[in-house]
């Protein structure tokens, strides 16, 4: 009877003994039992962001004075020549004021034309005092033909005034990281203290290629206009490209003295997509430089991106 005691006592001290050393071991490095492992959180539905590779081959020789060219996807510069050099970049800068009506809102809304509408020239619509026309289709004519008289009924109805609407391009060029801009009118006509670079319409015409809308219009070749009399206006595309280079897609054109020719164009192909700045350049160059530039920054395989 006397033994059981002594026994159970022997028995709980092995076991704190045994429990002692298997507590050592762990501290000094031994495993400890294996835990489930832990769910790692994923973010559903987020894509990694392309970052696309410069060419391997080197850039072509182009004329203009200005020029860039960056990967759509990722903002990339792939190449640059005198990009931040402030000049006139004439009706390039129509791409900001398309940006302006969009942000406006009422894309369809009724803009009545008045007589200071058509105090400009020159590639006018020749749209009379009275008539009205939705937003949508004056932004698509400005987009495609250019016409300084419709940015200027755009600019008012928008702005209030051509010197508000102003400053409504410059709140939105400051918005998007436009660095060394200044906008006086909505056309791109010289103005004194009326500037921008190649960088800098690079980025609006990033901002305008994620626009469907926007997009669109600049990729339209041909279309019919229709007066409110009745009467129609056959409007082709001033981008050349658009004919002439396959992948081409868009964007906008631009010439004045000042400005020399200017294009701001979008391309894909091979699953990239690029925009193509010429600033300063000269007529027969405009197309070559910004075509050269296109082909270079696209005609690769897919693998190289």
């Amino acid at each position: 009877m006397r033994m059981m005691p002594r026994m159970s006592r022997f028995l709980c001290a092995r076991l704190l003994a045994l429990a002692f050393t298997g507590a050592l071991i762990t501290s000094c490095g031994g495993n400890p039992p294996p835990r489930p492992p832990r769910a790692i959180p994923t973010a559903a539905g987020l894509q990694p962001v392309h970052i696309a590779a410069v060419p391997k081959n080197a850039p072509p020789p182009v004329v203009a004075q200005s020029a860039i060219v960056i990967d759509v996807v990722s903002g990339r510069v792939l190449y640059a020549k005198n990009a931040d050099v402030p000049r006139a970049v004439a009706s390039t800068q129509k791409i900001v004021t398309a940006l302006c009506v969009l942000d406006a809102g009422d894309i369809d809304k009724p803009v009545t034309i008045q007589s200071i509408d058509g105090a400009c020239e020159p590639t006018n619509l020749n749209l009379k005092p009275g008539e009205v026309y939705p937003r949508r289709e004056l932004t698509k004519v400005l987009m495609v033909k250019s016409a300084n008289d419709v940015a200027r009924a755009l600019a008012r109805d928008v702005g209030g005034s051509q010197e508000s609407f102003a400053v409504l391009m410059n709140q939105k060029a400051a918005s998007l990281g436009m660095r060394n801009s200044n906008f006086i009118n909505p056309n791109g006509l010289p103005n004194p203290g009326q500037y921008s670079t190649a960088r800098d319409m690079a980025i609006a015409a990033r901002a305008a290629y994620r626009s469907p809308l926007i997009r669109s219009f600049t990729a339209t070749k041909s279309f019919t206009f229709r007066f409110n009399d009745g009467r129609t206006r056959f409007i082709e595309n001033t981008n050349r490209l658009l004919k002439t280079v396959p992948y081409c897609d868009g964007l906008k054109t631009g010439t004045t003295n000042a400005a020399g020719r200017c294009l701001v164009c979008s391309g894909s192909l091979n699953g990239r997509s690029v925009i193509v700045v010429v600033l300063k350049s000269t007529t027969p160059n405009v197309w070559k430089d910004s075509g050269k530039l296109l082909a270079w920054a696209l005609e690769r395989p897919a693998s190289g991106s």
